[in-house]
């Protein structure tokens, strides 16, 4: 039996603080959903990252979860929606993925984690029961390249057909480092590696992942100029556009030239 709290003039009179938060908690029977507390109270998400990532978790499986359809329903509009989106993809609370259908018809997978690093974790020991090693193993990674691992480890819930063995995540790995250096955001990454997937089974994964990798690295960012040299020209960063998610350079979020061209009512403000 739950003992009642006492009311709040009572707490008053019993000569209680008052002040800060006080809860009133009743215990949810049906129609709740469970959050860590690693989300809600997150240090580095925005209010709107959190409360969407919420609400999506809440939602059915197959619910629509498009920019359009969350600025339908909520007041932040298209451009917050999209910027919450993104904060939770680089947390890796979210991954969205293009797939293109036999019909031709392009679609948004999206794949909601309630505990990323628990999903990580979860998958490795699959990855090295799969392979059991012949001599003493080597560490998965270098400290340096675990977030690569971590990256390559989960491309699997994107897709079933890419799941690596411990030996291709450690030959992936610097590669997928390389593209981080360059200062390339780790979704972006995730998607190179995940959008336009043949539709046949993929017999070798790995080499699939190290040709994306190598054929399609970005180069270098330019140098930082000295002190005595003039400043250079430096290229505006990578943004995701929020109309069709193509990576585009831009000095702020929105919507990629053609996405504008298509759709000028639209353009972010």
């Amino acid at each position: 039996m739950t003992e009642q709290q006492p009311s709040a003039p009572a707490r008053a009179a019993s000569g209680r603080s008052t002040g800060g938060v006080e809860h009133v908690n009743v215990v949810h029977t049906e129609h709740f959903t469970v959050v860590g507390n690693h989300l809600l109270q997150h240090p580095e998400l925005s209010l709107t990252a959190i409360g969407l990532a919420v609400h999506i978790q809440s939602l059915p499986a197959g619910t629509t979860v498009g920019i359009k359809t969350l600025a339908a329903k909520f007041p932040e509009g298209e451009i917050r929606i999209a910027a919450a989106l993104r904060e939770l993809e680089a947390h890796g609370y979210l991954a969205r993925t293009k797939e293109r259908l036999r019909s031709g018809r392009v679609v948004t997978r999206t794949v909601s984690y309630n505990h990323p690093r628990a999903a990580v974790r979860a998958a490795a020991p699959e990855l090295r029961a799969e392979e059991p090693p012949a001599a003493a193993p080597a560490p998965l990674a270098p400290p340096a390249d675990r977030t690569a691992s971590d990256l390559l480890v989960r491309l699997r819930a994107h897709d079933p057909r890419l799941l690596l063995t411990e030996r291709d995540v450690r030959r992936l790995a610097p590669a997928v480092s390389a593209w981080l250096e360059r200062g390339v955001p780790a979704a972006a990454v995730l998607r190179t590696l995940t959008t336009g997937l043949p539709q046949d089974p993929i017999r070798h994964p790995a080499a699939l992942l190290h040709h994306r990798l190598t054929a399609d690295l970005p180069p270098h960012p330019p140098a930082a100029p000295s002190p005595a040299s003039e400043p250079e020209h430096r290229p505006d960063p990578l943004q995701t556009c929020d109309g069709c998610d193509r990576a585009f350079r831009a000095p702020h979020p929105g919507r990629c030239r053609d996405c504008r061209t298509a759709a000028p009512g639209q353009r972010a403000a």
